[in-house]
């Protein structure tokens, strides 16, 4: 089995991920999500990310809301492509993709910051309309006879404490137990959109980084309690774009395959016969 790991797309699907699908015969695609780009992005940092309050609250509604508007308008030409490609996609979502959805910690607004416009759920109403990019976060599938999981994993490690963090691990707990047996014989993969916390994969040295998260570990505590319990074959995460690459955790081989939209991913071939060792190959 050959599977193509794509995350972090941002509004974008190069056109070279469709030759590689074609030339390495790829069978399926699993995607770690980010379909959007994020346009607002410094606007977020300068004003939400030590205030935590929402950032219509410092521009306003109207120009709050024309930006996100087209940040789904865009995301959603990449979503186009990729729903029509040759092949199934599995995918969870990631942070930049409107769910509303907080796995790794208890928060809420003040009752004067709440805008229910702000809060919907994009993402669920959006993706259905692709039907060739079914969702499993939380969930799982079976392809061939691989077992995936999926996950999220929030945008930074979490609070393991929260009743959100709790929740999350219960439902994973209880898919992990459920396929112990696959899990045994090296037939489970694991997929989030962070990737696990206190890794070579999840350091951010980006010189555009807020200067709060620079050389800081921002992968998530959730997906590595899960990774570091259950050992999975295989862990398949994004979201730290220049910490690309691979590493080994007990038995598991963790991936960060790099942000789509500077044309990075990573091509894992799985032996059909269950023996031999997992090839995977980093497109750069």
């Amino acid at each position: 089995m050959k599977i193509l790991v794509l995350g972090d797309f941002h509004g974008t699907f190069l056109g070279k991920f469709k030759n590689i699908i074609k030339k390495e015969k790829i069978d399926l695609l699993i995607s770690n999500g980010d379909y959007f780009p994020f346009h607002y992005r410094k606007l977020w940092f300068k004003y939400c990310y030590e205030s935590l309050q929402p950032l219509w609250k410092f521009i306003g509604k109207k120009k709050y809301k024309k930006i996100i508007l087209k940040d789904l308008k865009d995301g959603e030409r990449a979503l186009k492509e990729i729903n029509n490609l040759p092949i199934p996609v599995m995918s969870v979502h990631g942070n930049i993709d409107y769910t509303r959805e907080d796995d790794s910690r208890d928060f809420k607004y003040d009752k004067n910051q709440h805008w229910k416009w702000d809060e919907q759920d994009f993402f669920s109403k959006i993706i259905k309309k692709y039907r060739n990019i079914m969702r499993f976060d939380y969930s799982y599938f079976k392809f061939m006879d691989i077992v995936f999981i999926g996950a999220y994993g929030s945008s930074f490690p979490g609070r393991v404490k929260s009743k959100a963090f709790r929740k999350s691990r219960k439902i994973l707990d209880r898919l992990f137990k459920r396929f112990a047996e696959e899990n045994k014989e090296r037939r489970v993969i694991f997929v989030s959109h962070n990737v696990p916390f206190n890794s070579k994969l999840d350091l951010i040295t980006s010189k555009k980084a807020h200067k709060e998260a620079k050389e800081r570990h921002y992968g998530s505590k959730l997906i590595r309690r899960i990774i570091d319990k259950y050992q999975p074959l295989l862990h398949f995460g994004g979201h730290i774009h220049e910490s690309s690459g691979m590493q080994k955790l007990g038995k598991t081989i963790c991936i960060n395959s790099g942000s789509a939209h500077e044309g990075k991913g990573a091509i894992v071939e799985i032996p059909d016969n269950g023996k031999g060792k997992v090839g995977v190959k980093f497109i750069k």
